[in-house]
């Protein structure tokens, strides 16, 4: 069925019993809805701090390993981290960030390089962006609470609320793949039970601080302290544009007909691209 590639696996397996205990109903009943906002909601936004415009975050070298603000890991983690930066070191990275999946928490915001922006509507904050096609994440501000057994994805589950003019995000609910980065090539799985704080202020007219606390008990030795400044853009040059990961993975041909069409970019067994004059794949206006 079309619904079963919409939903995640533990969600599809909660609607098939639904489905035969005839239960569908009462679950459709008993769902909490998101009411229209008001007036007051939209008032209530006009007087939080503005977050409007295209934020980009500032350098990374603050977070390279060994840094000031590095994860404390176990143990038997550590000796894994030490052998994966010695790889890094030699010129063997192993990319953590692989097949286009999404980075997650804390990736976003610790690793990324894109610009971010913050969509403020009643109930929810949206965070969209600029990497792999505005890949967004929701923030819930309407007072609701974490589930009792999310469904683990990249991002989590987040709830936020203001505290002065602080936003506070409480994250759980991730899959135990998702990666502590140091690097691009030096990261380590969660391995689950993750929860990430974080506190968004603005620190100046066109300026923001995000910082992060990552608890993760199963490979910290100690909740992971660190912070990312931001620095507000409103030209529209600076607007966010469409990506994606895997357009890079394709060339523009044309088929047989003359339509238009991508066709896979040659590689070799190892994957590295391969350049056109030693690939045999079929050249413009002749794919079939």
């Amino acid at each position: 069925m079309i619904i079963d590639a919409l939903l995640p696996a533990r969600s599809r397996a909660r609607l098939s019993i639904a489905l035969v205990l005839g239960l569908a109903p009462l679950i459709c009943a008993a769902a909490p809805a998101n009411p229209a906002p008001t007036r007051a909601d939209w008032t209530t936004i006009a007087d939080q701090p503005d977050l409007s415009g295209v934020w980009s975050p500032g350098p990374l070298d603050k977070y390279g390993p060994g840094g000031a603000e590095a994860p404390h890991w176990l143990p038997q983690v550590a000796q894994q981290i030490d052998a994966l930066k010695g790889l890094d070191a030699a010129g063997r990275p192993q990319n953590i960030y692989i097949n286009c999946l999404p980075e997650g928490l804390p990736s976003s915001v610790t690793q990324n390089l894109n610009s971010v922006e913050f969509l403020v509507t009643p109930g929810r904050i949206t965070i969209l962006g600029e990497l792999d096609g505005n890949r967004l994440r929701r923030v819930w501000t309407d007072g609701r609470p974490h589930p009792a057994d999310p469904d683990p994805s990249f991002s989590g589950h987040s709830i936020g609320h203001w505290q002065d003019k602080a936003l506070v995000i409480d994250t759980i609910g991730f899959l135990p793949e998702v990666f502590i980065p140091l690097s691009q090539g030096v990261g380590f799985p969660n391995n689950g039970d993750m929860h990430v704080t974080e506190r968004i202020t603005l620190t100046g007219p066109d300026s923001l601080r995000q910082d992060i606390v990552v608890d993760a008990p199963h490979v910290l030795a100690a909740p992971w302290h660190a912070s990312r400044i931001y620095t507000r853009h409103r030209d529209r040059s600076f607007d966010l544009a469409e990506s994606s990961c895997r357009e890079g993975d394709f060339l523009e041909s044309t088929d047989a007909h003359g339509n238009a069409v991508f066709v896979p970019v040659p590689k070799d067994a190892g994957g590295a691209t391969l350049p056109l004059d030693q690939a045999n794949t079929p050249s413009k206006g002749t794919h079939q």
